[in-house]
């Protein structure tokens, strides 16, 4: 009786939530009405009754809580429980989400889920498994007929290296060879689509809500803000007034009060407020991001929803957790893209969940003073509308500008700790069950 009534509330969720919008499920938990929020929900089940209680999702999140009791009507006191938790998955909990081609190269190894809308070619080893909702297509990075829509150009066992050309036994109409040597999770094709135009819907709802206070509202004046986090649970915060249009770097910041501007983020240019847990940085402007978190979650998002021009997340410093536990989470979202700058840290680590709305996570072709850079570590999750990439290679292959080496591991907590208000798929789903 306890699972009939676990089943119902599913059911329900599904019939009033599923394919709703950020805004349209924010509104629904708000309003106080579901079923079991405000008072137990009572229904027969065959010889007895199941009662339901709800803990509704905290801000930012889509994570339900449902306590199912089962009895019948003759011995009500011998009753079971079962509690349930749902959620919309977050985007957070895949390593690599694009809506264009990708390919992973050789020596390549991703502990995350990697989903594409269109085609995957991977060369290295996925620990987990690797989607694309296309099942075959023409690879542009060789000449040949279609491939498979997650491919791979690894020689099979005993064999090693890669082969370049047009691989057949990785093409239709073959069948799709088992790989557990490149996809040891497998590999799925086609499926569902991810929507990246969904995406605005999320981001008027991180500007509502930051507007509200659950975060902090800046409008689109000057070139945007620089935000610098800080361990102490605030965070410092400038607002450009010019910046190197070929290199994507700062040059000086406004004055707070009166005329005049300042070459650094100090003094009469910086304002300074405290982090709001679980809430979200909504900038109407570019975003220039850095820092350091402790014991708290924040997404901070740079995105023009009053006019055409779409605006971008720049990093150029490193963006880290002082425990990387659950308690610390930062999503980092571009309405454009999420651009590393020419004069980023020659070491540069960023632990966050990055997002590019329309355009791509990655690095420029700089040229120039260092055009060329060392180490990129990415220690949390990437979702990129266009091809992403932090490095650049001529038509030799030899290394022209970007991170000579990159590093993307992806972060656990981000499975059932995803950013507040980070965008999420459509439909409740069951990860937890125990008896009580």
């Amino acid at each position: 009786i306890a699972e009939g009534g676990r089943h119902f509330y599913k059911w329900y969720l599904a019939h009033q939530l599923d394919g709703r919008t950020a805004n349209q499920v924010q509104a629904f938990w708000s309003s106080g009405a579901a079923l079991g929020q405000s008072a137990a929900h009572v229904a027969n089940y065959g010889n007895g009754q199941y009662s339901i209680t709800v803990v509704p999702p905290v801000a930012g999140s889509t994570i339900v809580y449902v306590t199912s009791i089962g009895y019948t009507v003759a011995n009500p006191s011998l009753a079971r429980t079962i509690k349930v938790r749902l959620r919309r998955p977050s985007w957070s909990e895949n390593a690599v989400v694009a809506n264009d081609f990708m390919r992973f190269g050789d020596g390549t190894e991703v502990y995350g889920k990697i989903h594409s809308n269109s085609g995957i070619r991977f060369d290295g080893l996925a620990h987990n498994t690797v989607s694309s909702s296309v099942d075959k297509y023409n690879d542009p990075d060789h000449v040949g007929g279609d491939e498979f829509g997650v491919h791979t150009h690894v020689n099979v066992p005993p064999a090693n290296g890669i082969t370049g050309t047009f691989r057949a036994a990785e093409a239709p109409p073959n069948a799709v060879p088992n790989r557990p040597d490149v996809f040891e999770a497998g590999r799925q094709f086609p499926v569902a689509t991810v929507d990246f135009n969904g995406i605005l819907g999320d981001l008027s709802l991180m500007k509502s809500e930051a507007q509200a206070g659950r975060g902090k509202y800046f409008d689109n004046s000057g070139q945007g803000r620089r935000i610098i986090l800080k361990s102490n649970g605030t965070y410092d915060i400038c607002t450009v007034h010019s910046f190197n249009a070929a290199t994507n770097d700062i040059i000086k910041y406004n004055r707070r009060v009166g005329g005049g501007t300042c070459d650094t983020c100090s003094g009469l240019c910086v304002s300074n407020y405290p982090i709001v847990d679980n809430g979200a940085i909504f900038v109407e402007n570019n975003v220039w991001l850095e820092g350091t978190v402790d014991s708290k979650k924040i997404t901070v998002v740079a995105a023009n929803l009053i006019s055409a021009a779409l605006k971008t997340m720049y990093i150029s410093r490193d963006i880290r957790y002082t425990h990387s536990d659950c308690s610390e989470v930062i999503g980092a979202i571009g309405q454009n893209d999420v651009e590393i700058t020419r004069d980023s840290n020659d070491i540069l680590r960023i632990d966050a969940a990055l997002m590019a709305q329309s355009g791509r996570v990655g690095r420029a072709n700089y040229v120039g003073a260092n055009a060329i850079r060392d180490t990129i570590t990415v220690t949390g999750a990437i979702t990129s509308n266009k091809r992403y990439g932090f490095a650049w290679a001529d038509n030799s292959g030899n290394h022209v500008s970007g991170y000579q080496n990159r590093n993307l591991y992806y972060d656990n907590n981000l499975l059932y700790c995803p950013p507040p208000y980070f965008p999420t798929g459509k439909n409740y789903l069951i990860d937890l069950w125990e008896e009580l």
